[in-house]
């Protein structure tokens, strides 16, 4: 960059700039920096006051890089890649002693990744954490966008240039109200379960992806009443007499509808998948992030909170 340019520009703005640049949006630019959406575009009409030049074209909500937005995106990923490796070194010096460790996971994970981090932080005690919780589209936004250190969702993107490992059992299982005719049978056929309403999770959710392509497998289709973002609300909802519905076992917690809830013993449930944590290709590991891979790969059962004994279909929730 011209000398002139580097003094007029600060690093907050270039950080800002490559954001906007990765995501092609102000807004989600915006959500990934935890800003406002007008403070983004203030600070990238001040670097492109600095510039001189317009760095982004707006045709209705698209954004997209003019040449000269192209030549300092090149210039800052760089400037902003240095950075990063520096801070990875002098955080390696320091070992374990500082750091800050930023997580984001699907928010089917929260009911498991704070009792992590707060095992792993009670071991390395001078550590800074930080935990985003968002749905699976966001995630894999921020993992484009290089915002954090690691990310933790069910099923690992497929084609993502992207390394994600296995580290804990993640088993999906039906769920009924407790006085649901199907509460007391035993092995019910899928044939059967698609007869009744089911209420799922939003599209494009890891859950539903993996529950629809178990009854896609059996040429089966099940009948959605209800569509709902949250587990609390699908809990709810089935406690309500709305329907029923599958869900991972981990959202399912001491106390959930007070022995209300029932995991129903369906064929082919429950459909054995595993959650995942990874990072994009190529991104260099601090010795903080190695080693919180290392516990979730190693000692992550210590978060199941069930006893699995293969025996809790037909069981109330307790």
């Amino acid at each position: 960059m011209p000398p002139q340019l580097v003094r007029r520009a600060s690093l907050r703005q270039l950080q800002i700039f490559d954001a906007v640049a990765r995501a092609a949006s102000f807004t989600r630019a915006a959500e990934s920096l935890f800003l406002t959406q007008p403070t983004v575009s203030v600070q990238v009409k001040n670097l492109e006051d600095a510039v001189g030049l317009p760095l982004f074209e707006r045709v209705g909500r698209k954004v997209s890089l003019t040449e000269a937005g192209r030549l300092l995106h090149a210039a800052a990923a760089e400037v902003l890649e240095a950075l990063s490796r520096v801070e990875t070194e002098i955080a390696d010096l320091k070992g374990l002693k500082t750091g800050h460790l930023r997580l984001a996971v699907v928010t089917t994970a929260k009911y498991f990744a704070p009792a992590a981090l707060g095992i792993f932080c009670g071991r390395h005690p001078g550590i800074d954490v930080s935990l985003k919780v968002t749905n699976r589209e966001r995630l894999l936004q921020r993992m484009v966008a290089n915002v954090d250190d690691l990310y933790i969702m069910g099923q690992a993107p497929e084609g993502a240039d992207a390394t994600f490992v296995p580290f804990m059992p993640n088993p999906i299982v039906v769920l009924a109200a407790s006085g649901h005719a199907l509460a007391g049978e035993r092995n019910i056929a899928m044939e059967r379960l698609v007869e009744e309403p089911f209420i799922m999770r939003e599209q494009g959710s890891g859950t539903r992806l993996a529950v629809e392509a178990l009854f896609a497998r059996h040429g089966l289709k099940p009948k959605v009443r209800m569509e709902l973002g949250s587990n609390e609300a699908i809990k709810q909802a089935v406690l309500g007499g709305l329907g029923i519905s599958a869900l991972s076992r981990h959202t399912l917690r001491a106390g959930d509808g007070a022995g209300q809830l029932v995991i129903l013993d369906v064929e082919g449930f429950p459909i054995v998948r595993h959650w995942h944590v990874g990072y994009p290709a190529g991104k260099r590991l601090s010795v903080l992030v190695r080693r919180f891979l290392d516990f979730l790969q190693q000692e992550a059962r210590i978060l199941v909170p069930w006893e699995d004994d293969g025996q809790s279909a037909g069981r109330p929730v307790p």
